[in-house]
């Protein structure tokens, strides 16, 4: 007899079936809140990963540069050293594709500060104001995935 005054009171102590759901309901909130910050820490990941992956391939870009400098400076030389660097050439364009990351050299398409910088403006009558012309450096990747913007040469008549 003497154990159930002690149950009584515990009983009344905890509140009974009220508290029982508020616990519950701490328990679900803090439930939701790891999963949250799990979701949150998977998001910072992927964009952290993101980041260091645009900062490598951003400092590879000059070897491309200079790979394209060397074709431009040989011509259309057919010796067996020039087909091998234009080789080297087009496996890392093409791996920049694959990874993300396409080249953007077109002529003829208007001018868009996305995805273009203007480093010359010249005066052509074949082509409407505003028309990229020439593509002075390729750009690679394109909205959110850019590298770099294509640097170009624009159209504006008078």
């Amino acid at each position: 007899m003497a154990e159930e005054p002690a149950i009584a009171r515990e009983d009344a102590d905890t509140g009974g079936g009220a508290d029982a759901a508020e616990l519950e309901d701490r328990w679900r909130r803090a439930v939701a809140d790891l999963d949250n910050l799990r979701k949150r820490f998977a998001r910072e990941l992927s964009r952290e990963r993101l980041a260091e992956r645009n900062s490598i391939l951003r400092a590879w870009l000059p070897v491309v540069d200079n790979l394209e400098r060397a074709l431009a400076h040989a011509g259309e030389d057919a010796s067996p050293v020039v087909g091998g660097v234009r080789a080297v050439r087009d496996q890392a364009v093409d791996l920049l594709a694959q990874l993300g990351y396409p080249r953007q050299d077109q002529t003829g398409v208007p001018f868009d500060p996305y995805r273009h910088e203007v480093v010359e403006v010249v005066a052509d009558a074949r082509y409407a104001d505003g028309t990229v012309v020439r593509v002075v450096r390729p750009g690679y990747g394109e909205g959110e995935t850019q590298l770099r913007p294509a640097a170009v040469a624009v159209n504006r008549r008078g």
